[in-house]
């Protein structure tokens, strides 16, 4: 009986939780499970950053710095976010990468510039990264994991009759079914919502849309001995590209008003 009350209660707790967690996400209109609120969100983007930058190297390269920050700025004006305090930055690592954080804050790496070649290509990927920003795609992580948890200790009142070693066992196994089941493919999920949202974003920045098709072919000939699409967080170069082709008369529309 006080296991069914724990149950009950949790049981509560979670659809209580979706019921005032759901967000929409702006342009895609996707609804999206929130339980962190911008605030806390911004905060942990704050300290990932600061933690970010001391921990790295800035690069020398003022001509490359000066263009990240050139493509940030216009990129920063297009998402009309006046709340984010924006920076960019340019690290030196020969990892191909870049992210943003809450709030604004953007980290490039050197390894990314041979394949961006030129300041429209970085903007496909300045534009990507702002857009994981916009979308909240870090805290909504956060709160499916969140929720995952919850979810866990549930079965493990259910299954594990109060016994801790079993409750862990139970909640180890929900996790190893959620990762595969849940998580990477909504983590597929965001990046393709990063991609519209970011050939949007450049278009309306005034960078050509159509560079990022072949900024991601680039980094397709890159790639050797790259996971099969199921088991990656990143939907496979070629679905990518079929996408982007799919949102490209939109984004040429967006380009052409801002050439005008």
């Amino acid at each position: 009986m006080k296991n069914l009350h724990r149950l009950m209660f949790a049981v509560c707790v979670t659809v209580a939780l979706l019921a005032v967690a759901c967000q929409t996400v702006p342009l895609t209109g996707r609804h999206q499970l929130m339980l962190i609120s911008p605030d806390e969100e911004r905060n942990l983007g704050e300290e990932a950053y600061k933690k970010a930058i001391t921990s790295s190297k800035l690069s020398q390269d003022q001509a490359a710095t000066d263009m990240v920050r050139r493509v940030g700025e216009r990129i920063a004006k297009a998402a009309n976010r006046p709340d984010y305090h924006w920076e960019f930055n340019l690290v030196e690592d020969k990892t191909p990468n870049a992210f943003c954080l809450p709030g604004g804050k953007v980290v490039v790496y050197t390894g990314i510039l041979p394949f961006t070649k030129d300041e429209t290509g970085l903007a496909v990927v300045v534009g990507h990264e702002v857009a994981h920003a916009l979308a909240r795609h870090g805290a909504e992580r956060m709160s499916t994991g969140l929720l995952t948890e919850l979810a866990g200790k549930t079965a493990g009142i259910v299954f594990g009759g109060g016994n801790p070693q079993t409750e862990k066992q139970v909640e180890e196994a929900f996790g190893i079914g959620s990762n595969v089941g849940i998580m990477l493919p909504f983590s597929r999920h965001q990046e393709s919502e990063a991609d519209e949202i970011g050939l949007f974003t450049m278009a309306k920045a005034g960078y050509d849309p159509r560079q990022a098709i072949e900024f991601w072919q680039r980094m397709e000939q890159a790639k050797n001995g790259k996971p099969p699409e199921f088991l990656s967080t990143h939907p496979s170069d070629e679905t990518r590209v079929k996408r982007i082709e799919g949102w490209m008369p939109e984004a040429l529309k967006i380009y052409g008003a801002q050439a005008k």
